[in-house]
C-alpha cells in the first residue's frame, strides 16, 4: 500500500471527539508490545515553544550520544517529518510500515493524532532509540502521548489557543497542560503567567514531582542577536558566550529550560554546546535569502506567539518595508491576529491554507480591521507567486502555510 493512500486515509479520521481515547489507545499499545516501555521519553507540553524546546532537546541527546527518536507536530513540508531519528525523517515506506503495524492491531477506532502517536513509538522501538522526545499535540491531560511514562517533562509558555478545547482563561489550560505531569517525575517549565504558574505548582505537589521553574540567568542571562549568521550569542554571568544556531523573542529562556533538562540528564556542557550551535528550528523565525530577496517563515498562529514574533521582527532589519504573506486555521482567533499583523504592514496579502480547516474570504474579510486593504488569492500558490515580487517577504499565520512557501523556495533552489 502506498504512502498517499495511507495517509489520506488516516486523514480522514481527524476530527474533534472521535477517537479511542487514552483508555483505547493503552489497549492498543499493549496488543503491540507496549513499545513506549522499550526507551526513555522526555514529554513536553505548552501552548508555544514546545516545538522548538522538543527539537533543540532531541538535538542535545543525539550530540550526547544516545540514538533519539522526535515526534512533533504540525509538520512543514512532509508528513514523515513528523517521525525523526538522530534528526532524520522516516522515509515515506518507513511511515507507511508504522501505520499499517498499528492497524494490524486496533480494535477502537483510532483519531489521527491516536494513530501517528502509536505509529510513532512503534518506529522508535523498532529502531532501537534509547530516547525519544515526544511534544504534545493539543492539551496534555487528554493528549495521546500521555500514554507515556517520561523521565522527564517540560511545559513551555502558556498561551490563549485551543480555548474551546482547552478552556477560557490561561489558568484553565495550564491545567490541562500540567497533565502531563507525573507522580515523582520531575517537570521543568519555562512558564511565566502567574496564575498559570499557580495551576502547574498544584498539579506537581498533588504528584508530589519536583518542579523547577526557569527564567533568564538560567543560565543565560543576556542574549545578542547575529543577523548575519542568523544566530543567536547566549552569554552567561561568568563570561562566557554560547551560541545557538536560531532567532527568536524567547528562544533564550528556550535554550536556558533545555540546558537546565540537560544537566538533569547528566549530559556534559560540551554536548549541550554543540547541539546549540548545530541546531535549526524551520519554520521559526527562519530567514532564506534567494537572490537578493529576504524570507522571513513563521509559524505563529495564536496572538501570544504573534506578539512575540512582532516584538522580535521589529528589531530585525527585516520590517521595513516588507510584504506581509499569511493565512489561518477555522478554530483561531484571526480577528485577533489580524488585529496584531496588519498595522505593522503596508502590503498585505491573505491566502487560504491548503488544509479543510483553512479560512477562506468569507471567514476572514469581516475580520479585517477598518480601513485595511488587503489582495487576496484563494490559491495559496497564486498569493505565494504575488508574494514573491517583493524584495523582502514575512510569512506567518499558519505552518501549512509557513510549510508550503518554504518547500517552493527550496524548490527554486534545486532548478
Amino acid at each position: 500500500m502506498s504512502f498517499k493512500i495511507v495517509f489520506d486515509y488516516i486523514l480522514t479520521r481527524s476530527g474533534v471527539g472521535c477517537g479511542a481515547g487514552l483508555d483505547g489507545l493503552r489497549s492498543l499499545l499493549e496488543r503491540l508490545g507496549n513499545p513506549q516501555e522499550r526507551f526513555k521519553v522526555i514529554h513536553v507540553a505548552g501552548t508555544n515553544g514546545k516545538g522548538s524546546v522538543s527539537i533543540l532537546a532531541a538535538r542535545v541527546l543525539q550530540e550526547a550520544g544516545y540514538k533519539t527518536g522526535l515526534f512533533v507536530s504540525p509538520h512543514l513540508c512532509d508528513p514523515c517529518e513528523r517521525i525523526q531519528v538522530d534528526g532524520v525523517p522516516v522515509s515515506k515506506q518507513e511511515f507507511t510500515d508504522a501505520v499499517l503495524q498499528v492497524f494490524q492491531e486496533e480494535e477502537q477506532e483510532l483519531n489521527f493524532f491516536e494513530i501517528l502517536t502509536a505509529a510513532a513509538l512503534c518506529h522508535f522501538a523498532r529502531a532501537g532509540v534509547q530516547y525519544a522526545v515526544l511534544e504534545t499535540g493539543l492539551g496534555g491531560r487528554k493528549d495521546p502521548t500521555n500514554v507515556c511514562s517520561p523521565t522527564a517533562c517540560v511545559i513551555t509558555s502558556i498561551g490563549l489557543d485551543h480555548m474551546h478545547l482547552l478552556g477560557s482563561s490561561l489558568s484553565q489550560i495550564a491545567r490541562e497542560k500540567a497533565g502531563i505531569i507525573k507522580p515523582g517525575v520531575p517537570c521543568f517549565s519555562g512558564t511565566v503567567n502567574p496564575s498559570a504558574r499557580e495551576e502547574i505548582k498544584k498539579s506537581a505537589k498533588e504528584k508530589h514531582a519536583p518542579l523547577r521553574f526557569i527564567g533568564e540567568g538560567e543560565p543565560f542571562y543576556e542574549y545578542a542577536f547575529d543577523f548575519v549568521q542568523n544566530q543567536t550569542v547566549l552569554r552567561t554571568k561568568d563570561g562566557k558566550e554560547w551560541t545557538l544556531g536560531v532567532l527568536g523573542q524567547r528562544q533564550g529562556i528556550n535554550a536556558c529550560v533545555v540546558y537546565q533538562l540537560a544537566k538533569y540528564l547528566k549530559i556534559e556542557d560540551d554536548a549541550i554546546a554543540r547541539a546549540f550551535a548545530r541546531v535549526r528550528l524551520p519554520g521559526r523565525f527562519e530567514v532564506i535569502n534567494r537572490s537578493g530577496q529576504t524570507f522571513v517563515l513563521d509559524g505563529a498562529h495564536n496572538a501570544q506567539a504573534v506578539e512575540l514574533f512582532l516584538e522580535f521582527l521589529s528589531k530585525t532589519p527585516y520590517a521595513q518595508d516588507a510584504t506581509l504573506l499569511c493565512g489561518f486555521m477555522k478554530d483561531k482567533d484571526y480577528k485577533k491576529l489580524l488585529s496584531l499583523l496588519c498595522p505593522r504592514f503596508k502590503d498585505i496579502i491573505i491566502t487560504v491554507p491548503s488544509v479543510k480547516r483553512g479560512a477562506g474570504q468569507k471567514e476572514v474579510f469581516p475580520s479585517l480591521p477598518r480601513g485595511v486593504k488587503v489582495r487576496f488569492f484563494k490559491e495559496p500558490s497564486r498569493a505565494i507567486a504575488e508574494a514573491c515580487k517583493a524584495k523582502k517577504v514575512v510569512c506567518t499565520g499558519s505552518f501549512y502555510l509557513v510549510g508550503l512557501l518554504r518547500q517552493k523556495l527550496f524548490e527554486r533552489t534545486k532548478k
